[in-house]
């Protein structure tokens, strides 16, 4: 076998599609394009685009890399791919190590000199262990490290998690087969903790600085992927599970809606919500804090609320509030399944860590839900990393954090410290609190959201979640039994005239005089509450229930309130004669026009409150006289349109990488051209008039010709083209590589040279 002598020769000697394989691989290498083939092989060897390539190699592709780096190192010849494989045998199969050249190759990190694979210098650096690690079969296990820490001296300890943290090697004279035994690092050898160098070297063996860091353990000797331990239970279980924490969540998102709404949160000044009054949504919500944090983060994500100022303007004194957007109104009204898209999706696409609020910072002061603090780049790809392992099992298998983390690490070695357990058993907390993920297992309405099928995800949750019922249970203690989730209709008028108890796969509801009193404000009639429970309950209506209803429908709107600024009215005169004798009437200033009629000066809100407050049930009128809902709706807060969104850069598309491949190629055979007469002997042209002329003959006779051209971003490129015509201040020509026609401005042009 015979190949290129360079590295530049062997990138020249790839073909399109494996160029443009690279370039999707490595997108840092095509910014800004380069002008030739040099140029890519430059930056294709720099050590920072080398070990940003190497962050998506696994475990088998740095075995290569690292018995390549060994083998070399000694003074070796460049191994061939025969010799590779008979160094890997029982490590990995002829085909794995085929695999992971050929990934290697593709992202160019190795090169072939004839039949010898050359290992580009930088990818040395890269390995995600130190050299010679990989290599060594005697390695402790993780129950053995775990079993040898425990025990362990703080001072030994000590000196282990420095190593672990700064680097894993240390120099110490303690190394020495000599020094003497009781002192911490021939303890640490003893057990094998740490691994002898030299004399005056140690290191710590991979394995330990993972358990010491909390990382997943892999051992870097092994080259086949981990087998997980895997679970299984029934698809319909896994759906049914996952159904169950839509129905909680939606649930709960809707109570923190409703506080926000009431009582709009005021922001921190970083922009966050605090701690104390997360804790006041959590307790109002029922919820612990740990969910409210997490739901909260969604809600914003979903732009269901935001920060600003509210309408109408809350009591507190802040600059800027925590409400709910006026998109949360028509996401109150909607089915459930379409409800839960929105917050699923968003915590897919969430550059953010929620379940970091209340971790401490470096300052030791408690992380704050929806401030910046929270945000990871890397986030939404780990995320995904993790549901995706659990994508690719059959449906209904379930695996462990650690048995995810670990093959997770195997296949990124480089990055598994963002595979922590605190991280992969938090992602999946998450993702089953939003029913993404039941019994371990990625369920139905999950694998669609993950596979960007929003429709189908939507479906899939309708599907799994139970039918609504259209009926309730009334019992003699006045309490309401829903025995499933009720229909839309059904479920607004409950939730109007009782109040929840406790809620679940059945909620209980609670009846009493104020949340009767609640639905005549909203403009129900005594004879419609009698029929909503005498056609919706399964169970006989109590008596106590129909004495209650009738009872307070009795008391009920007496007493009128309107705007005067307000006033309030009553066929009762002594009914009015006793408000205005009541201490109240003087905190309202109310005066009395009429026998039938008062007013005040008090804003509406206010009579009614002060007026229940000292024992009256007044019901709001407009102004024909007709009973009107004035309860609150609570505040909102309008989306602000031209709010900055997050920046991510979009990678290119292949047909871009396409195009430029053939750009390269093309400034490549310019560069090669060789010009047989040129304007001056430098390339540059001597005037207008010699280089147009020089491009009108070449268009005559069918000669292509050498051009340098700036363009309109000033950078100067090179190519070959056929002129086809020349005027009008422009150059038609034929670019051979592209078989297209392409103008060039003639002012522009900078060199113009015949080729032989």
């Amino acid at each position: 076998m015979t190949g290129p002598d360079s590295y530049t020769a062997w990138l020249g000697g790839r073909s399109d599609p494996q160029l443009v394989a690279l370039l999707e691989r490595r997108p840092d290498l095509a910014v800004p394009l380069p002008a030739s083939m040099a140029v890519l092989a430059a930056r294709a060897e720099q050590r920072a685009s080398v070990l940003r390539a190497a962050d998506d190699l696994d475990t088998t592709a740095f075995g290569i890399v690292e018995t390549l780096a060994v083998h070399t190192a000694s003074g070796n010849e460049p191994m061939t791919r025969t010799e590779l494989k008979r160094a890997l045998r029982g490590r990995a199969k002829a085909a794995t190590v085929d695999a992971g050249l050929t990934e290697l190759a593709d992202r160019a990190l190795i090169w072939y000199e004839d039949d010898r694979i050359r290992l580009v210098p930088a990818a040395a650096e890269a390995l995600p262990w130190p050299v010679g690690s990989g290599t060594d079969a005697d390695s402790p296990a993780e129950p053995e490290i775990t079993a040898a820490l425990a025990d362990l001296p703080a001072a030994e300890r000590a000196l282990l998690d420095k190593l672990a943290e700064t680097g894993p090697r240390g120099r110490t004279r303690d190394a020495a087969p000599g020094a003497p035994a009781d002192r911490p690092v021939p303890r640490l050898l003893a057990r094998r903790l740490l691994r002898r160098i030299d004399d005056e070297t140690v290191e710590l063996p991979p394995a330990v600085g993972q358990v010491l860091r909390g990382e997943p353990v892999t051992d870097p000797h092994r080259l086949t992927p981990p087998e997980p331990t895997v679970t299984t239970f029934s698809v319909s279980e896994v759906n049914g599970v996952g159904a169950g924490e839509v129905g909680e969540l939606l649930r709960h998102c809707t109570a923190i809606v409703d506080v926000l709404g009431q009582a709009p949160a005021p922001a921190l000044r970083a922009g966050g919500l605090g701690v104390r009054e997360l804790r006041r949504i959590a307790r109002a919500a029922s919820i612990d804090e740990a969910r409210a944090g997490l739901l909260v983060e969604l809600l914003a994500a979903a732009k269901l609320i935001e920060k600003g100022f509210p309408d109408p303007p809350p009591d507190t004194d802040a600059d800027e509030f925590w409400a709910p957007t006026p998109a949360a109104d028509a996401w109150l009204e909607a089915p459930p399944a379409r409800r839960w898209v929105p917050l699923a999706h968003s915590w897919l696409e969430l550059d953010r860590y929620p379940w970091m609020i209340g971790l401490r910072d470096a300052a030791d002061k408690p992380l704050a839900a929806l401030t910046h603090e929270l945000r990871v780049p890397h986030a939404v790809r780990e995320r995904r990393s993790v549901l995706e392992a659990l994508a690719e099992q059959p449906p209904g298998t379930a695996m462990g954090p650690g048995d995810i983390g670990r093959l997770l690490a195997w296949r990124a070695p480089r990055r598994r410290r963002l595979y922590r357990g605190q991280v992969v058993e938090n992602t999946l907390r998450e993702a089953a609190v939003l029913g993404l993920v039941g019994r371990g297992a990625l369920t139905a309405a999950g694998r669609a959201l993950l596979a960007d099928t929003p429709s189908a995800a939507e479906a899939a949750v309708d599907a799994a979640l139970p039918d609504p019922v259209d009926h309730v249970l009334v019992q003699a203690d006045l309490t309401v039994v829903a025995p499933g989730p009720l229909t839309a209709e059904l479920q607004h008028r409950i939730a109007l005239v009782a109040d929840v108890e406790s809620a679940g796969a059945a909620t209980v509801y609670r009846l009493s005089e104020s949340s009767l009193r609640r639905a005549l404000d909203a403009g129900l009639t005594a004879a419609e509450l009698h029929s909503l429970f005498e056609r919706h309950s399964r169970t006989p209506v109590p008596q106590t229930l129909t004495y209650l209803i009738d009872d307070v429908a009795r008391r009920h709107g007496r007493l009128r309130a309107g705007m005067a600024q307000s006033f309030v009215r009553s066929e009762d005169p002594a009914l009015l004669a006793q408000v205005l004798a009541s201490p109240v009437a003087a905190t309202l200033a109310l005066r009395g026009i009429a026998p039938t009629v008062a007013i005040s000066q008090a804003p509406l809100g206010e009579l009614f409150d002060e007026l229940r407050a000292a024992g009256f049930a007044p019901a709001g009128e407009d102004a024909s006289g007709a009973i009107v809902d004035l309860r609150q709706r609570g505040a909102r807060i309008t989306v602000r349109p031209l709010a900055r969104q997050p920046y991510r850069p979009s990678p290119p598309t292949h047909e871009q990488l396409e195009l430029l491949v053939t750009e390269l190629r093309a400034g490549e055979r310019a560069a090669g051209a060789t010009a047989a007469q040129t304007v001056r002997s430098d390339g540059t042209r001597t005037s207008t008039a010699a280089a147009l002329a020089l491009l009108q003959l070449a268009a005559r006779v069918r000669r292509q010709v050498h051009i340098g051209y700036v363009d309109a971003k000033g950078t100067a490129i090179q190519r070959v083209v056929e002129p086809v015509r020349v005027g009008n201040g422009q150059l038609e020509a034929l670019d051979p590589v592209t078989g297209t026609v392409r103008q060039f401005m003639l002012h522009r042009i900078s060199s113009v040279a015949l080729l032989e």
